[in-house]
């Protein structure tokens, strides 16, 4: 059933976007807050807001929104999932793309959770129902190596230790052109991007990241890089080379030339987690994974040494 608020635009939120200030007044995220105002639930005077619109004081806004549904893990087999490592602690999967993390809101595909579920799987308790056992994600159009927890003392370790930079992870991206340098580091926050609820960008009041890169091959049109994490934010290496007028391949949201990514048949930005290397969360034994690219980067790898 349809809810509704109406009420003056406080004091304290006079200047804010229409997206910041709904979360703060109903507790919303800010995705949830965005599609709200897309389907047209968000007015000012009468008037249909956009996310981008800043709020003046007293004016009236009118909210009206369903409450969405409680994510939940719906079991799938997922045949192209790769376990790479399983034991009693934890479970490391080779994700294809296009498959979530995990349930969230706004998000109707398949999921690691879910998958690892179809396949008899049971995964730590510890975390929000949605996202138990989950450490760390990789986003859907990225390909890769994950970590999922199974008991709950590997849970705690392994948050402090992504927490802690504890854990080395290399991906491999293919940025557009040639990467001048060829090798370097990043070093400019991150936050949200003034213009979107759903994109990121290098920020004067962003949180700290560090993206370390290295060329592996300069393939003219494209080159291909490896790259380290100091820091995890969402969507980094995406950010951080699109800002260096690099963008990934196939990376559309962040100013990809969808002519380059028609080209090598790529449908999603060319991105893939390697490799990871951390000691084990009981037993403290070094461990260190790799996975071989998708078959889709595969492909485009193909098409360019073709040309």
């Amino acid at each position: 059933m349809p809810q509704h608020r109406s009420l003056p635009v406080p004091d304290g939120l006079a200047g804010n976007r229409v997206d910041v200030a709904i979360a703060k007044l109903l507790g919303f995220s800010r995705t949830f807050a965005g599609e709200v105002i897309e389907r047209g639930g968000v007015t000012i005077d009468g008037r249909l807001a956009t996310k981008s619109d800043r709020l003046t004081l007293d004016a009236t806004l009118s909210v009206e929104w369903d409450d969405p549904r409680e994510p939940e893990i719906v079991p799938v087999v997922i045949s192209d999932m790769q376990i790479v490592y399983d034991d009693d602690d934890i479970v490391v999967v080779s994700k294809p793309p296009f498959l979530a993390a995990h349930p969230s809101l706004g998000w109707e595909g398949d999921t690691v959770l879910g998958a690892l579920a179809g396949a008899g799987y049971r995964i730590s308790t510890s975390g929000p129902p949605e996202r138990q056992g989950i450490v760390h994600r990789l986003d859907v159009g990225t390909s890769g190596l994950m970590i999922v927890t199974k008991s709950d003392v590997a849970y705690s370790v392994m948050k402090r230790k992504f927490k802690d930079r504890e854990v080395f992870k290399e991906y491999h991206a293919l940025v557009q052109g040639e990467m001048v340098p060829a090798e370097g580091t990043i070093d400019a926050p991150i936050g949200r991007h003034p213009g979107s609820a759903w994109k990121f960008a290098v920020t004067h009041d962003g949180r700290n990241a560090v993206t370390h890169f290295d060329t592996i091959r300069n393939y003219g049109p494209a080159t291909l890089l490896s790259v380290g994490l100091e820091t995890g934010r969402t969507h980094q290496i995406r950010v951080h080379m699109a800002a260096q007028r690099h963008p990934l391949v196939g990376d559309s949201l962040y100013g990809a030339n969808p002519k380059t990514a028609a080209l090598l048949e790529l449908t999603r930005q060319w991105l893939h987690a390697v490799t990871l290397r951390f000691n084990h969360p009981t037993t403290g034994v070094e461990l260190e994974l790799t996975s071989e690219y998708a078959p889709d980067l595969k492909h485009s790898l193909t098409i360019l040494e073709s040309l």
